[in-house]
């Protein structure tokens, strides 16, 4: 090295390699009866909702387009807001055929409830649906309990009822084979809000609101007569959406497809 040279400049020191990031605090299951209360207040929030935006369409309109618009743009909202609070504690089912549904995927190796949590949410569903319609009625200085008049039962509108359970568990079960739950509440409510106008029922797919909109003689009833069809005509949706997941995704086997 010669005297007018710099002298070399020191290596810098290695640094010290980063820890990995800790691994996400699992979140604790809540007890099944938070989880089932949780079914029962969601599921009469939704019927309030339903029955009482029904009800004040009404009131404010002889437009029957308009009130169905009012009634569809309420449900699809607040059936949005109810999925995204109550989907961390019960998985906001709110609706026994997606009970049913999960409870048969589960059965088959896929995630979902046991029959123990089933059993305790097609109840609290029930009954929450029956309240929500008699509070509904309450708020609008009704009869708490006031049967429907408004006949169901014509065979087109169980066709509709078949069609638009089967297209709502095709998309939840959709939304679960490929690992994009987290969009079930913008994409339910969406659906829903659709299915109002794209199906001459204006799209109950759900057998304890279906239950529960027969204690209202109001825009959202239903006679009581109609019921028992229409839950058939549920529960074949749910049957037709199953396989129709089946076919979409292939058969799940607990083992959930990453998001592409």
């Amino acid at each position: 090295m010669s005297a007018t040279q710099a002298p070399p400049e020191p290596l810098p020191e290695p640094r010290a390699a980063a820890a990995p990031p800790a691994a996400p605090t699992p979140v604790p299951t809540p007890p099944l009866i938070r989880r089932a209360l949780a079914e029962l207040l969601g599921t009469a929030a939704l019927v309030t909702i339903v029955v009482g935006s029904g009800i004040q369409a009404t009131a404010l309109t002889q437009d029957v387009g308009v009130q169905l618009l009012a009634n569809s743009l309420a449900t699809l909202l607040g059936l949005g807001v109810l999925i995204a609070l109550l989907g961390p504690v019960s998985g906001a089912h709110l609706n026994p055929a997606v009970t049913l549904a999960a409870w048969w995927t589960a059965r088959r190796g896929g995630p979902g409830p046991g029959g123990r949590e089933a059993a305790a949410y097609l109840p609290a569903q029930t009954a929450g649906a029956i309240a929500g319609a008699v509070l509904a009625n309450l708020m609008f200085d009704l009869p708490a309990v006031d049967w429907s008049a408004h006949d169901r039962s014509a065979g087109h509108l169980l066709l509709s009822e078949t069609v638009a359970t089967a297209g709502l568990l095709l998309l939840i079960l959709g939304l679960q084979r490929t690992g994009r739950l987290t969009l079930a509440a913008p994409a339910v409510a969406a659906y829903i809000g659709a299915a109002y106008w794209f199906t001459s029922s204006t799209s109950f797919a759900n057998p304890a609101v279906t239950a529960g909109r027969a204690f209202t003689d109001t825009f959202a009833g239903i006679a009581p007569a109609s019921v028992p069809a229409f839950l058939a005509a549920q529960l074949l949706g749910t049957a037709a959406g199953l396989a129709l997941t089946t076919l979409a995704f292939g058969r799940g086997k607990g083992d959930r497809a990453k998001p592409r």
